[in-house]
């Protein structure tokens, strides 16, 4: 049975610390987005040496840092040698650190550095990747032995990668995607950060009836309108199957935040209308969506 931690390390006893380590282009900094995507606070080329000290503060922040992961690699060598003491005393203390050991054939790792053309930390100075590479396993090799599980990025790729990393780290509790509907009119821009757009200017405009054209389309009068139109229902459909076909296929390649933009002219009655309504219809299918009208106030 480990032994409890001790006072001043005790507040981050519910800590979960996830160490990330291995070879240079073994896939750590895509398993560290996995992470920082599922809730995690993330810091790449951590100095294991305040490892503790992390874990301290942690508990300091009223639940707010409960998981932290970590790359800690063999670009921090002056620290590197003592990596695996740190961590060994931590997990008798009773500390929650599990460390995963990326590795991947030297094929595999010499390709990727050709692809980037990145020069290998530890290549020295006749910058051959093959020295680096069998440099930094001979530097890991003590991180290695204490992984609590060794992973063969070989024949994976980036979504496998990252699908693997959250279902042992994250699993249902972040299965949710992050779903958001923002409504904008075309005549100030296409929200930069949307995924997918959708145009609605194809339906008749309240804008141009007199009694509709001052109120928005939160208006129920103006929502009525729009979406009384035979278009709106069967653009509605339609847009609710897409949807609802998409985010289940995106979540399984990885993806956690989803922006779908609907707009209009001025993005003040049409696009309104359709996004909420839209909204509502995929809250029922168990969907939570965020909606936002970027435009609505605007004249």
């Amino acid at each position: 049975m480990n032994a409890p931690l001790p006072d001043e390390t005790r507040g981050a006893a519910d800590t979960q610390v996830v160490v990330l380590t291995g070879v240079s282009g073994s896939g750590k900094t895509t398993a560290l987005r996995a992470l920082e995507d599922g809730g995690f606070y993330c810091v790449d080329n951590f100095p294991i040496v305040f490892l503790e000290k992390l874990m301290e503060l942690s508990g300091h922040t009223a639940g707010e840092v409960s998981r932290i992961g970590l790359v800690v690699d063999a670009r921090e060598q002056r620290f590197l040698a003592d990596a695996p003491r740190i961590l060994e005393e931590l997990r008798r203390k009773g500390a929650d650190v599990t460390v995963l050991f990326f590795d991947s054939s030297d094929e595999s790792l010499i390709r990727r550095y050709s692809e980037t053309r990145r020069r290998h930390p530890l290549a020295g100075d006749s910058g051959s990747v093959p020295e680096g590479i069998a440099a930094e396993r001979k530097a890991l090799a003590g991180l290695r032995a204490v992984a609590d599980e060794v992973v063969d990025t070989t024949r994976l790729n980036v979504h496998e990668l990252k699908r693997l990393v959250h279902n042992r780290f994250i699993g249902t509790a972040s299965e949710a995607m992050g779903v958001t509907l923002v409504s904008f009119g075309f005549r100030t821009g296409i929200p930069a950060h949307a995924d997918m757009v959708l145009d609605v200017r194809f339906l008749p405009n309240p804008y141009f009836v007199p009694d509709l054209k001052p109120f928005p389309g939160t208006e129920p009068r103006v929502r009525d309108f729009v979406l009384g139109q035979p278009d709106a229902k069967a653009f509605l459909d339609k847009a609710e199957d897409l949807a609802s076909f998409l985010i289940p296929r995106y979540r399984a390649e990885g993806k956690t935040y989803l922006t779908l933009a609907i707009g209009c002219t001025g993005g003040r009655h049409r696009s309104v209308a359709i996004s909420t309504e839209l909204a509502s219809r995929l809250g029922k299918r168990g969907i939570p969506v965020r909606v936002w009208h970027r435009d609505v106030d605007k004249e």
